[in-house]
């Protein structure tokens, strides 16, 4: 079997020129913002995270912030010994656990979205992503006996939760909850929340292409430029963009962030809960864009299970947020609010009207 592994770059956030050069600062910005950010990357929640503040003397905020991720990494990990997620799976089909109020409402929010998109985005997926294990060296086709064995512990309705107490139950023995499709997003949403606190006006925070925006553009009024990662190249090429404001996050999800290729057939990581198989609807990308890192995490991989027609109905009924879908036919789909301000840059890329 021949394994590729791809880093999550879904999502390629252009930014404005000064800050690829470091121009200094800007005429028109205000006294506590710099066009030139305190920037720092590290290698964490499996993915490259840059921070970009854009308010002067922040090394140290900056430094907090990345602190505050490893311990929400160490908190949501499915892996490992004494987390909130592995003491949970530990106890299925025995008892509950009590777990922190920042966990216990991420697997709240997962529940209510599962039954928002019809069980089609579904936390407790973990028994049947253990058995593929995509974008892990021992990544795998599993056999279909060992799909089908599996199946029947992915129910999102067999999580009972507790408000008093902050306990989670898995009802079946063998259950496992992955929050790998939502985690991410509750801690970018969490540093631009600690960054606010701070007193930070501008920043950007890049979770691996979930890109939380915080305040405005120093240099551009108008807003940020967001770059779509064209699904068919690597990083740094993009099919268009979308001018944003700030305080917003855009997520992507896509089949080309993680997958193996066997036999001449290629599997990715989006799984279908009904079938333990890759979902197959020949869209190789959606972008959401949403009032906070959070929404647009939970969302981008519900919209990708619910098609494009579906997936668009569904955000053209929810204030705050839009969507773009891109086929394997390079045809891109657009939510109400997007039809009059993606920009293509790429010309074998078209809009389809609708």
């Amino acid at each position: 079997m021949h394994l590729k592994k791809l880093r999550r770059y879904l999502l390629l956030l252009i930014l404005p020129l000064f800050v690829l050069v470091g121009c200094g600062k800007d005429t028109d910005a205000s006294p506590e913002t710099t066009t030139e950010p305190v920037s720092e990357v590290q290698e964490i929640l499996h993915t490259s995270v840059q921070l970009q503040v854009f308010n002067p003397d922040t090394e140290d905020i900056v430094s907090e912030a990345f602190n505050l991720m490893k311990r929400y990494e160490d908190q949501l990990t499915t892996d490992k010994e004494g987390s909130d997620v592995y003491q949970i799976n530990q106890a299925a089909g025995d008892h509950a656990v009590s777990v922190h109020p920042e966990t216990f409402e991420i697997i709240k929010r997962g529940l209510e979205i599962a039954e928002e998109s019809g069980g089609l985005f579904d936390i407790t997926i973990g028994p049947v992503n253990e058995l593929w294990h995509i974008g892990e060296d021992d990544a795998r086709v599993p056999r279909e006996k060992e799909i089908d064995q599996a199946l029947p512990l992915v129910n999102y309705k067999d999580v009972e939760l507790n408000e008093n107490d902050h306990s989670v139950f898995l009802k079946k023995a063998g259950m496992k909850l992955e929050l790998g499709g939502i985690s991410k997003g509750y801690i970018g949403s969490k540093v631009i929340d600690f960054l606010k606190a701070k007193g930070v006006t501008s920043a950007i925070a890049n979770l691996g292409g979930n890109v939380a925006l915080l305040g405005d553009n120093p240099s551009n009024k108008d807003g940020w430029a967001v770059g779509i990662q064209d699904p068919d190249k690597q990083r740094n090429q993009v099919i268009g963009k979308v001018v944003s404001p700030g305080n917003r996050a855009v997520v992507t999800s896509g089949i080309y962030e993680r997958y193996i290729e066997k036999d001449g057939k290629t599997y990715h990581h989006i799984l279908d809960p009904n079938t333990g198989y890759p979902i197959d609807n020949n869209i190789t990308s959606v972008s959401v864009f949403a009032p906070t890192s959070f929404e647009g995490d939970a969302y981008s991989t519900a919209l990708f299970a619910l098609g494009i027609d579906k997936g668009i109905d569904l955000i053209n009924h929810k204030d705050g947020y839009e969507v773009l879908y891109i086929d394997n036919q390079k045809n891109i789909y657009l939510s109400d609010g997007l039809k009059d301000q993606l920009e293509i840059t790429n010309d074998q890329y078209h809009v389809v009207e609708s």
